[in-house]
């Protein structure tokens, strides 16, 4: 019999009759261990579910049969859980597959690069060698520079027929200009293009000098310093005077606290430097040398960010909150140096590199310290100790300057490489201007007293990153690309002028995109069409790691282009007028490059819709739309702001590489409530034509009705360039700004925005940034084509002055639909404007680079 079986017929048998017992009996004593689990023993587990099916299914036992029921339910719930976990770990498996092989690809192009340059390298050295050595190569050395200048020649001209082709464009916006903005609009513009306004000037060059004598000087003091600066000095006093001096003068007081470090001069610094008060002095008691007062003086700082100073220096307005500022925005940086120049103006340094033998450059020794390629803020591999700034935790965290490289030299090398070993970067900062009499404390014989040592330690400083320094190219090949050694992709960017993100959307959206491209580590050079200098806009540009090209530097497209288009994997041309002129020499002399055509919105349907507003014949808008499709065509890779646009060139243009890359936007914090704010408000740029038409509609059209409405409540036109033709309308209702740097006040403080645009195209920046403040939006149709937006719920649009003014009155007076217009544009700019969005668009055009040099 089965156990089953038997236990059935044991189950089923009659009992036994037995007597029944009678009388009292004593219950056994239980010991409590039998009934109270130990300490800290856990119970029995349950059994398992073979035996529970056994005992409830197949014997029939109730009570098994309900806990197999409920064991049964919960592995279920449990079951489904790990279905979801399972569901989620495929999702993280595939995306961290994608990130793989985009890594793997990265990594092959690496490879490839590296063991192409390697063998490239030896090949063409032995080949440049023999042809440099021949006579052949010298004589016909004036015929290959003529031969190149002629290229370049050929594409300055094809740039101007380019210009003039496109006069009958010129002509008709002149005459919109003439009839909108009137005669002395149009004249304005014609005399900023014909004035070449915002050259380059340079400054006066002061020579610098040491003080002659040493007189009091008093510093503020400090109770809770956020910088100290270190001034190592070991006689000459007269020398760390000056230095002295020209910090007091150039640092914001309070700030900081000076810590000179005297290395046991003859005579004591307290007493040579007694005229000054206000520092504090720490002297060694024997001469250890510059490493380890550096060491000293680091340990004695109050500060939380330390600036070692040489005391052979005079630093100049703006140096201290410059390096500060580094490591106060950008949160990868652990070390900061400055920009070195000579007392006579000539450039000592700007920033270092570092060659695979251990041997340095400093870059751009004895230039021009104006040039373009030393003025934007950048990652090197070291900055010279005469002037550098850390921050103190990790200063203390790498142990300080390296004591293997006292008494001096390659000591701030060393640090910066151990800076990047703990994971931070190493930036040169063009705004803080050193000037250093350099040998004027150690000499610059390289055999003798102090000197001597830069030899010694560089043996030393090769011997211990080794490994980090076979990634460097051999000495002296391709500085202008070792100076920039870390970009993933070098990128050029080419518009018509200067980027003014505060006064028309276009140039927002493209800085806000060589911002990204900077972040995504790429070496960015900016370069404008008519070559203008124009602040603080460039600053600004190379305050966020772009290097901006202008004239007298670069003297055309054609030549810059000449002299550095082999450097480029990507080169963007913006707006159709200047792809026209440029990008058969991009193919000249950027073969390598992807070509990026950034329409920023489609000329020729803009045109198209004027020419339908006016009633006006279409030859011109036909004519530029085959000019902007042929562009497209030639391009690899065509831009446009919005998917309305993709369709349409989709159509137009099947075999074209066209994508969205759209406005770029941060949503602001938010302000005044509904009951807090009056007011509408209109913002744009009128070098737009379209803008000034719109307002100018709103004014003689809307406004009126408004007026109706709405009595007493205002109007602002913000915006630059602002014509006659508008300022003449101004009114007590109707208030014309012009360009304002704060536009904050109008946006936290107006109830609704207004975009009244009749034609144009592309997506408006003006709707993107009043939702990004919340402000609900009344626009036309056309203002909103492309930007998935919903009429009355993120939106409300009218197309004729009674629909626009209604729509404008009822936004105005009803508090719950304020909210929720409120609401969905900024819900709008989350999902389809955000920096997230932009970056993944980007990051798929660097992608279409890496296929094609891999292709």
């Amino acid at each position: 019999m089965t156990e089953v079986e038997t236990y059935r017929a044991e189950y089923l048998a009659p009992l036994p009759s037995r007597p029944r017992a009678r009388g009292r009996f004593a219950l056994p004593v239980i010991d409590a261990r039998y009934c109270y689990l130990p300490e800290g023993q856990t119970e029995v587990r349950d059994l398992p579910l073979l035996q529970l099916y056994t005992g409830g299914v197949e014997c029939g036992h109730t009570d098994a049969r309900a806990e197999l029921k409920r064991r049964i339910s919960a592995v279920d719930a449990r079951l489904e859980e790990l279905r979801a976990v399972r569901d989620r770990a495929q999702g993280d498996r595939e995306e961290l597959a994608t990130q793989l092989v985009s890594a793997q690809r990265e990594l092959l192009v690496a490879q490839m690069r590296v063991g192409q340059l390697e063998t490239a390298t030896t090949a063409t050295q032995a080949r440049i060698d023999e042809l440099e050595s021949s006579t052949t190569w010298r004589a016909t050395a004036p015929v290959r520079r003529v031969g190149h200048r002629a290229k370049i020649t050929a594409a300055r001209l094809r740039a101007q027929w380019a210009t003039v082709r496109q006069l009958p464009r010129y002509v008709s916006l002149a005459i919109t200009v003439l009839r909108d903005e009137g005669p002395g609009a149009l004249g304005r513009r014609i005399m900023r293009r014909i004035a070449r306004q915002n050259r380059f000037k340079p400054a006066a060059s002061n020579a610098f000098s040491p003080e002659t004598e040493i007189r009091p000087l008093a510093f503020v003091d400090s109770k809770d310093p956020r910088v100290t600066i270190i001034v190592p000095m070991y006689g000459k006093p007269l020398l760390t005077y000056t230095c002295l001096k020209s910090i007091q003068a150039n640092s914001p007081p309070g700030s900081y606290e000076v810590l000179i470090v005297d290395d046991a001069s003859a005579e004591p610094a307290s007493i040579s430097l007694a005229a000054v008060t206000g520092v504090r002095f720490l002297r060694n008691d024997t001469n250890v040398g510059f490493v380890r007062s550096c060491n000293s003086g680091a340990s004695l700082a109050r500060g939380a960010i330390l600036v070692f100073l040489n005391n052979d220096t005079i630093v100049t307005p703006g140096w201290l909150e410059a390096l500060t500022a580094v490591l106060r925005e950008h949160p990868d940086a652990g070390l900061v140096g400055a920009k070195l120049i000579y007392p006579d103006g000539r450039l000592q340094e700007a920033g270092g590199v570092v060659w695979r033998d251990a041997s340095a450059w400093n870059y751009g020794r004895g230039d021009d310290p104006h040039k373009p390629e030393y003025n934007y803020l950048r990652e090197v591999d070291y900055c010279s100790g005469a002037c550098l700034a850390v921050d103190r935790a990790l200063f203390d965290q790498i142990g300080g300057f390296d004591v293997r490289f006292a008494p001096a030299y390659c000591e701030d090398t060393d640090f910066a490489f151990a800076v990047r070993a703990a994971g931070r970067k190493v930036y040169y900062q063009p705004l803080a201007t050193i000037v250093h009499f350099e040998g004027a404390t150690s000499g610059t014989d390289l055999s003798s007293g102090a000197k001597r040592y830069q030899v010694v330690n560089q043996g030393t400083f090769l011997a211990k990153w080794a490994d980090e320094l076979k990634r460097h190219r051999p000495n002296g090949l391709a500085p202008e690309l070792e100076r920039d050694r870390w970009a993933r992709r070098r990128v050029l960017a080419i518009d018509a002028c200067m980027l003014t993100p505060d006064q028309d959307s276009g140039s927002q959206r493209t800085q806000q995109v060589l911002h990204l491209l900077v972040k995504l580590g790429c070496k960015v050079t900016f370069i404008a069409d008519n070559l203008e200098y124009r602040q603080p806009y460039v600053t600004m540009l190379q305050q966020a790691g772009v290097e901006v090209q202008f004239h007298p530097y670069a003297r055309s497209i054609a030549e810059f282009l000449g002299r550095h288009g082999s450097e480029f994997d990507v080169v963007v041309i913006a707006r159709h007028y200047i792809a026209a002129k440029h990008i058969d020499a991009v193919r000249a002399f950027a073969p390598k490059a992807l070509v990026v055509f950034d329409t920023h919105d489609l000329h020729f349907l803009r045109e198209e819709r004027l020419a339908a507003l006016e009633g006006s014949g279409g030859a011109m808008a036909g004519s530029s739309r085959e000019a902007e499709l042929a562009l497209i065509r030639k391009a690899d890779v065509t831009l446009v702001v919005s998917p309305f646009e993709k369709d349409l060139l989709e159509q137009l243009a099947p075999e074209a590489k066209v994508m969205v890359l759209s406005n770029i936007h941060e949503l602001r914090p938010r302000a005044r409530s509904f009951a807090e704010r009056e007011g509408l408000v209109f913002i744009g740029g009128f070098r737009h034509p379209p803008n000034t038409d719109g307002v100018l509609w709103y004014a003689k059209e809307v406004l009126p009705k408004v007026r109706e409405k709405l009595p007493g409540v205002k109007t602002y036109i913000v915006g630059s360039d602002v014509p006659p033709t508008i300022k003449k309308l101004a009114a007590e209702d109707f208030i014309v700004t012009g360009y304002v740097a704060d536009i904050a006040p109008y946006f936290s403080g107006c109830r609704v925005s207004i975009s009244p645009l009749r034609y144009g195209a592309g997506v408006k920046g003006k709707v993107n940034l009043a939702m990004s403040y919340g402000v609900p939006v009344v626009a036309t149709t056309l203002s909103i084509e492309g930007m998935h937006l919903t009429p009355g719920v993120d939106v409300l649009t009218g197309d004729d002055s009674e629909a626009f003014a209604d729509a404008v009155a009822r936004v105005y007076n009803d508090e719950q639909l304020w909210q929720v217009l409120s609401e969905g544009g900024r819900e709008n700019v989350r999902i389809h404007f955000s920096h997230e969005v932009a970056l993944s668009a980007i990051t798929r055009l660097l992608a279409f680079s890496q296929d094609r040099q891999l292709s």
